[in-house]
């Protein structure tokens, strides 16, 4: 496999061996995972073996919402590029798209935009920390890479656990930010309030994400509001995972969350580096007292994309699509796993379905689901993100294959099955 005499050579070139840590072949299928790709179209991928294979796991790490290539996006960039992407002067699409973030987000008046889901939180958290001098932040969910967030873990204990990733050290974050940054349960008000009651005067902001695996009580939402009128601190919704797949815009439109920030990156521009931060004027002016700055925020192409990426969501309607695709893939799991008596427990968003075996040892499980759906041409483990490019052919496809697989998982000991290494669940280093 050349994709695997690859990534051996990546492990002695570049730390960690890819750039984003969900990308490592250790988390699906080590040894045996594909890890890199020749081109892609559609929900298709291709290996460097040549080898094609449908794509129902990250889809682009939840990017690639229209499709991997998708024709009406790349034409604009391709267009847009060939005028120069970057140059001494501003993009005008700069104007463009902060009015139709604006548009789709009547409660805000002003909008920065940067590259990336972690550095745009990282922005709102700054305009936040800015506006109220204060250094605390209290949070709930996955926010990111960056110093403010890490630094939950300085305490000694893995507080960020319950946020997505466990065992994220915090070496190289500074031991002057512990205390800074403090994390609550989702749905839990009585964390919440603790928190609250505890740092009340030194609080900056409330960072959490619109919905994750559950959706939030009645009660949780009006506590949050409760307590940012109260103390008149910014609300900052992470959107970078839910935004664009229940409605067009933010998540928190239809989950009744009045935001003073949202912050939005990953299906916007279907695949090209963009990520936005939207908010209302009050707090969003205070970036202007801080330096926030940097030259490839300013490229043409994610701006572009996005604009042809929304256009598409609106004549498309494309989250009722994907909204449909994860339904219909969360009950190919139930029904396979119930026809083999196969225990598993089937969570998240209809957008970006998940499961989870129950079985004593659910990675050994996971790698052999993994293992044997790319046999049959699959990508595919316990997470997948919902596209538009998912279509009734495909989901045939992938119904057959998963039934085979529960079945041949549900007549021998996975023990036995297994090819390769038990994938790794926790941030680790690799040798």
């Amino acid at each position: 496999m050349r994709g695997q005499k690859l990534y051996g050579e990546a492990k002695k070139l570049i730390p960690g061996a890819t750039q984003l840590f969900s990308k490592r072949a250790e988390l699906f299928l080590p040894k045996l995972w594909p890890s890199y790709y020749s081109k892609a179209k559609g929900c298709r991928v291709w290996d460097l073996d040549g080898n094609a294979y449908l794509d129902f796991s990250l889809m682009g790490v939840g990017t690639a919402v229209l499709g991997y290539a998708r024709k009406e996006v790349d034409d604009k960039v391709i267009e847009a590029i060939k005028g120069g992407n970057l140059t001494t002067l501003n993009a005008p699409e700069e104007v463009e798209l902060a009015k139709k973030l604006i548009e789709i987000h009547p409660w805000a008046q002003m909008v920065r935009f940067a590259k990336t889901g972690g550095e745009a939180v990282a922005i709102a958290v700054r305009i936040a920390r800015a506006k109220r001098g204060k250094d605390i932040v209290l949070f709930c969910g996955y926010h990111g890479w960056h110093d403010w967030y890490l630094s939950a873990n300085l305490g000694g204990e893995d507080s960020l656990r319950e946020h997505l990733l466990e065992g994220l050290n915090p070496a190289g974050v500074p031991k002057a930010l512990k205390g800074t940054a403090f994390p609550f349960k989702y749905n839990d008000v009585e964390a919440l309030k603790g928190l609250v009651s505890r740092y009340r005067k030194d609080i900056a902001c409330i960072v959490m994400e619109p919905i994750r695996s559950v959706k939030p009580t009645r009660e949780f939402i009006d506590t949050v509001h409760e307590i940012r009128e109260t103390l008149k601190v910014p609300l900052i919704v992470d959107e970078i995972s839910a935004g664009f797949r229940l409605t067009v815009g933010g998540a928190h439109k239809v989950l009744g969350i009045e935001p003073d920030i949202a912050v939005f990156g990953k299906a916007m521009s279907n695949g090209y580096p963009m990520a936005a931060v939207v908010g209302k004027a009050w707090v969003m002016d205070a970036a202007q007292g801080t330096f926030i700055s940097s030259t490839y925020w300013t490229e043409r192409s994610g701006l572009v994309a996005s604009l042809e990426t929304i256009r598409l969501f609106e004549a498309w309607k494309v989250h009722e699509h994907i909204c449909k695709v994860g339904s219909e893939i969360k009950e190919i799991w139930k029904k396979a796993s119930e026809k083999h008596k196969i225990d598993i427990t089937i969570t998240g968003i209809d957008p970006i379905p998940n499961f989870a075996f129950s079985a004593e040892n659910p990675l050994l499980w996971k790698t052999v689901f993994t293992q044997l759906m790319l046999e049959k041409g699959f990508l595919a483990s316990t997470l997948c993100f919902a596209s538009y490019a998912h279509r009734k052919t495909h989901l045939s496809s992938y119904r057959r294959a998963v039934e085979e697989t529960f079945y041949e998982m549900s007549k021998k000991d996975p023990k036995d099955i297994l090819k390769t290494d038990i994938c790794h669940k926790t941030f680790q280093r690799l040798t």
